[in-house]
């Protein structure tokens, strides 16, 4: 039995989860402040479907290789179904198609890189920091 619990894993085991510095986008005034922070730090916006299965892969995915700090970066969440006004106006006030998921990286005012799905964790956060 020992050797069964070591390949697939004990019912008991509980696997630690790494907490990030979210910041919860959850009203469309904080567009503006995003805007006017990210002339002095990288502002991130994270859009999450919290019913859809590839939005919880990549990000958990994410989660797992984020190694920053709240001095680096700002890190916004966004649940797009609870907020979808705000997801809405993120794509308007940014100039880029709405998608679930969707990572995008605003430095002095603008959208300077964004990915959905699978390219997500392709982009390299430290060349924004």
């Amino acid at each position: 039995m020992g050797l069964l619990k070591k390949i697939f894993g004990g019912s008991g085991e509980q696997k630690e989860e790494k907490a990030l510095p979210w910041i919860a986008l959850n009203n469309v005034s904080q567009l503006k402040k995003i805007e006017e922070a990210s002339r002095n730090k990288t502002q991130i916006i994270f859009k999450h479907s919290t019913r859809c299965g590839i939005s919880r892969m990549v990000m958990n995915q994410f989660i797992a290789t984020y190694n920053f700090t709240e001095e680096d970066l700002d890190l916004y969440y966004l649940d797009l179904l609870s907020y979808r006004d705000v997801s809405n106006e993120v794509g308007y006030k940014f100039q880029v198609m709405h998608q679930s998921p969707q990572l995008l990286v605003v430095k002095n005012g603008v959208a300077v890189a964004h990915a959905s799905h699978g390219q997500i964790n392709a982009i390299d956060l430290t060349s924004f920091v």
